[in-house]
């Protein structure tokens, strides 16, 4: 079996695939202090709890947040004997070129996105990402990763108003019943959600406008149904696009015996 880890800036995702099908998926916050041996206990708590014992053969990983990879990279080797398989390194092999500037740096994730993207939806892609920060990967018709946007997220713009501004309060997202508030409340969460769907709506008309090409508006990430449930921004939508992603990046490798 795999395991694939995504690490975030908020959250780490462990998702164990059977080579058929996720058999699970279980999150945990992001903490650079986490032990191996502390994720261990987690890991074994939670696998018992769902009633699978894995039988972990590979690790794949991806990670915004490089003080993290050093303790999963014990945790896989001290408690599966593996040696990870992490995106960005240059062991990894990508399925997919990278065009961007020259010594550019471009974020796992992003990578991981335009993978899975191209594997499920073809060429000519926008990809919209709603994590800590609200990234737009943009895959040329060939699959290659070509550049894209970075925008803050959507909870991060709230807790932003609420940390800068006294009067405001922490508000969760959400559909706001009418565009003009008449509270607080629902005056941010109107801002916050309208906002964000002319945000997606216009940078996406812009890149498609530059691209010369018609593209499909792929969402993915925790808030991208919310957004599609009530203002349909994206011509489809992927729950696990990044899972997907890890789990063809592994494959990938493993057929050009870097593995």
């Amino acid at each position: 079996m795999l395991l694939a880890i995504d690490c975030g800036n908020t959250n780490t995702v462990f998702s164990i695939w059977d080579g058929e099908k996720f058999l699970a998926t279980l999150r945990t916050s992001t903490e650079h202090q986490r032990t191996a041996d502390q994720y261990f206990v987690w890991w074994d708590t939670l696998t018992r709890h769902h009633g699978i014992t894995p039988d972990i053969t590979g690790v794949v990983i991806s990670s915004t947040v490089p003080r993290v990879v050093f303790n999963l990279r014990v945790f896989t080797d001290r408690y599966f004997g593996l040696r990870p398989l992490v995106v960005g390194k240059p062991d990894c092999l990508l399925p997919v070129d990278v065009r961007v500037d020259a010594g550019t740096q471009v974020g796992p994730d992003r990578l991981v996105n335009t993978v899975a993207g191209h594997d499920l939806f073809g060429g000519d892609l926008i990809v919209v990402d709603f994590g800590t920060a609200t990234t737009f990967d943009v895959v040329d018709t060939d699959g290659a990763y070509i550049g894209g946007v970075i925008a803050p997220g959507v909870n991060l713009s709230l807790e932003a108003l609420h940390m800068a501004a006294a009067a405001l309060p922490h508000v969760d997202i959400t559909y706001p019943d009418h565009v003009i508030g008449t509270n607080t409340v629902a005056c941010m969460q109107a801002g916050v959600f309208w906002g964000y769907v002319g945000l997606i709506k216009e940078i996406s008309a812009r890149i498609k406008a530059e691209h010369g090409r018609a593209m499909k508006v792929i969402g993915t990430g925790g808030l991208a149904p919310l957004f599609q449930a009530h203002a349909p921004v994206f011509d489809d939508f992927a729950d696990d696009l990044t899972m997907h992603g890890l789990v063809k990046i592994h494959d990938y490798n493993k057929e050009q015996g870097t593995l």
